[in-house]
């Protein structure tokens, strides 16, 4: 018998095949392939249902945003809660197969009303992610969760590379083609889980399933259960909403500043996705052995706040790339931060934890787009006292700086941790 299932019975849970936690890896991947892929594709076929009229597409395109962050905001907790209660594996294969009809039906679709459905179903299916994360806190032990949390968190730069790739090279071929990919690929997966992804919750330690838990407000009751764990969640939301500068402005700012044109755009995204992996998968591990938990948060807070504060004064588009790999080192944060969080919940509560979270995340995604693109309007517009392009980007580095200024006050100066 193997070590990890010497560990995954004694805490109660059935053996872990070798095989779950790549699964898990690759649901995750699919998920974000589901936003990657139609990046370049949806709008424009969009554009196809409205007679080419781009600025009404624009709108209906946000407004396609808005939904798919709304479901985001109220199947998380509900889906964590599920999980909580009948395991993981269902609620994780489930999603997966909803994924692939989701994919058929966008493919398939008729009329901008079935796209938008399709979109809403999205952005149910993609909700598992919480109960992904739950899945890898179970089968995790505590002190080496943030390590493969942040090999997890691999998935998500892969799919930041590879979708919007994936979907370019086929939408050239026909509109509807990367829906159909997509759905095989999503199939294949859930067909492939049903082989091999074993259930991560013992049955003693399911939880009742209760309504007052499983809607977005009553989960954030569990963030407000504990001082550290408040707090947390507040860094995380602060962050989160720093975070959409990025894909809320990054295109107009880059065009606007540096002339870049599309093909640079996308190498530069490119650069982003492959600076995260690495991070990701290679630096995380170490780091947070060296460092501890709470100092490897810290510094990667202080990476962000570092990164957006090069990305919003460089004059040139090379100053520009240079704070790429810095802001790359944020993501230590985040795995650090999960690792921290599921610690102060009991197994039972993995799933609500990771719901209540998807929900505080799906928020910043709802408030974000709003705060940066006005700001960048506003900085470029003849109104404003003084011509700042990158104002947006100063703001989220003024936001990442509140982030570290909370984590020091709730963890205060900590030693390293083994």
């Amino acid at each position: 018998m193997s070590e990890q299932a010497g560990e995954a019975i004694a805490r109660g849970a059935a053996p872990i095949r070798r095989g779950a936690v790549a699964f898990i890896f690759v649901t995750i991947l699919l998920d974000m392939l589901a936003l990657g892929v139609i990046m370049p594709i949806l709008p424009k076929l969009i554009e196809s249902f409205v007679d080419n009229d781009t600025a009404h597409a624009a709108r209906i395109f946000g407004l396609f945003g808005t939904a798919w962050a709304l479901m985001q905001f109220v199947f998380s907790p509900l889906l964590g809660a599920l999980s909580d209660r009948f395991g993981r594996r269902p609620v994780v294969l489930l999603s997966n197969f909803g994924l692939a009809a989701d994919y058929v039906l966008m493919a398939l679709a008729p009329s901008l009303v079935w796209l938008f459905v399709g979109r809403v179903i999205s952005g149910i299916t993609s909700a598992s992610i919480s109960t992904a994360f739950a899945y890898i806190a179970d089968i995790t032990p505590p002190e080496r969760r943030a390590a493969v949390f942040g090999r997890i968190g691999a998935a998500f730069g892969a799919g930041f590379i590879l979708g919007p790739a994936l979907g370019g090279l086929l939408g050239d071929i026909d509109p509807r083609l990367p829906f159909w990919a997509s759905a095989a690929l999503s199939f294949a997966n859930a067909l492939y889980g049903l082989l091999i992804l074993p259930e991560s919750l013992a049955p003693e330690k399911r939880a009742a399933f209760r309504w007052r838990s499983a809607n977005p407000i009553g989960a954030l009751n569990l963030l407000r259960s504990n001082t550290v764990l408040a707090a947390l969640s507040v860094v995380n939301f602060i962050a989160q909403v720093a975070h959409v500068v990025l894909p809320s402005t990054f295109v107009l700012y880059a065009t606007y500043r540096y002339g870049w044109d599309s093909k640079t755009v996308g190498l530069t995204l490119a650069m982003v996705g492959i600076c995260a992996m690495v991070v990701q998968g290679l630096a995380i591990g170490p780091i947070v052995r060296v460092l501890g938990e709470r100092n490897a948060l810290l510094l990667g807070l202080c990476c962000g706040a570092t990164g957006f504060m090069i990305f919003g004064s460089a004059p040139t588009g090379p100053l520009f790339w240079l704070g790429i790999p810095v802001m790359s080192l944020w993501g230590i944060s985040g795995a650090a931060m999960q690792s921290l969080m599921t610690r102060l919940v009991a197994p039972d509560q993995q799933g609500q934890l990771q719901g209540a979270t998807a929900s505080v995340q799906s928020v910043s995604q709802l408030v974000g787009p709003f705060l940066f693109t006005l700001t960048f309007a506003y900085f470029i517009g003849n109104g404003a006292p003084l011509h700042l392009p990158g104002a947006p980007f100063l703001l989220a580095g003024v936001l990442m700086v509140v982030c570290v200024a909370i984590a020091i006050r709730t963890l205060g100066a900590t030693r390293s941790e083994r």
